[in-house]
């Protein structure tokens, strides 16, 4: 009995294979936000995906902790979204999403409530309508603030503590002195937790000048103005997550492709959303002053064939081994700090290079 009982717990506490898979379910969005890659030059590629092809991936989720419904596109605008978030609860992840809230109603925020969603996250651009709305076009900030509200409401009416709301703030030149503001702001539509984050794939150079964070290693940038933020925020309870403001360079980069990956709306497997963008390919970036072609990357297309196929497959495993690479190579490096082997620590250390399309993203700087 005593071996059946432990046998259970120790099966439930078996990690999963992956921490998070990211889902594109539109590439549609009312909005036109001056950040968005969609305001390159390029041709925008609209795809929704339909629920029947949703659900070929549900027999691959019971290995995901987490899975984010969320793309290049605005979720809302999916009309199987309830639907889809329940078949994911089902299927044992968590489950949520990030909008802008547009068009949002009480009836849509009840459903999806009562669909079993986890988490929700809201994006702003500033914490005045002037700012917030310059940068996101067509969404409204009072709008956007209603829509939190109504969430709010709705969850308590039902005697839940879910969805765990969220804010994701970009960080642009534009808004970045309304960081003061936000932590207030969101006390006062009742959300806890605020995610700070860098626009890191350019394509316009409007967006690269709106980049905050410094292009020198080591440089404190602007992490005293961050620190104030971080001391109001504690101030009411306010969990405030942020990026770095200045580049150190990262063994595997945020997105973290050795445990997550993205699936696009048409089915397309990449590391991440921003290696496969609805763009022609190759599309571009702006990485450091130069204009870069990037291959759109996709190691198959999940709804043509097993997934074990695709993430055991000669090219994708390539594709994380040289991750893993630097990985150790990093692990190294502090082990030769910490028992006296390496003498000058600013000299004689650099990891392998990451596979090619990284190679231009800013998330492998670290921010």
């Amino acid at each position: 009995m005593l071996k059946k009982l432990f046998g259970t717990i120790l099966r439930r506490e078996k990690p999963k294979t992956f921490r998070t898979w990211q889902i594109e379910l539109t590439t549609r969005c009312p909005l036109r936000c001056r950040m968005c890659v969609r305001e390159g030059e390029a041709p925008w590629q609209y795809r929704q995906m339909p629920l029947a092809d949703f659900k070929k991936l549900l027999p691959d989720l019971a290995e995901v902790e987490s899975v984010v419904l969320e793309g290049w596109g605005e979720s809302l605008l999916h009309p199987d979204l309830a639907e889809i978030i329940r078949l994911v609860k089902q299927a044992g992840p968590r489950v949520g999403f990030v909008t802008s809230g547009f068009g949002l109603t009480r009836e849509r925020a009840r459903e999806l409530i009562q669909a079993g969603v986890d988490f929700m996250g809201f994006s702003l651009a500033g914490t005045t309508p002037a700012t917030h709305d310059a940068i996101r076009i067509h969404s409204q900030l009072p709008d956007l603030l209603a829509a939190i509200r109504l969430v709010n409401e709705e969850r308590e009416i039902q005697g839940l503590d879910r969805p765990r709301l969220h804010i994701v703030y970009l960080m642009l030149k534009d808004n970045f002195r309304e960081i003061l503001s936000l932590p207030a702001l969101a006390r006062e539509v009742g959300i806890k937790e605020i995610v700070l984050i860098n626009i890191c794939h350019t394509v316009t150079p409007w967006q690269e000048a709106q980049q905050v964070f410094s292009k020198e290693e080591g440089s404190d940038g602007n992490e005293a103005f961050i620190r104030q933020a971080e001391e109001q925020a504690r101030k009411w309870g306010i969990l405030l997550k942020k990026s770095a403001l200045s580049v150190s360079g990262s063994a595997i980069c945020a997105e973290n492709p050795l445990e997550n990956l993205y699936i696009s709306a048409e089915g397309e497997v990449a590391p991440c959303v921003y290696s496969h963008p609805p763009l022609p390919s190759p599309f571009k970036r702006l990485f450091r002053g130069q204009e870069v072609p990037v291959e759109k990357v996709s190691f198959g297309n999940i709804f043509r064939e097993p997934f074990a196929a695709i993430w055991e497959g000669g090219d994708y495993t390539a594709f994380r081994d040289r991750f893993s690479q630097r990985e150790k190579e990093y692990r190294a490096f502090y082990r030769s700090l910490s028992d006296g082997r390496m003498k000058d620590p600013q000299h004689g250390f650099s990891l392998s290079a990451p596979p090619v399309p990284c190679q231009s993203c800013h998330k492998i700087l670290g921010v």
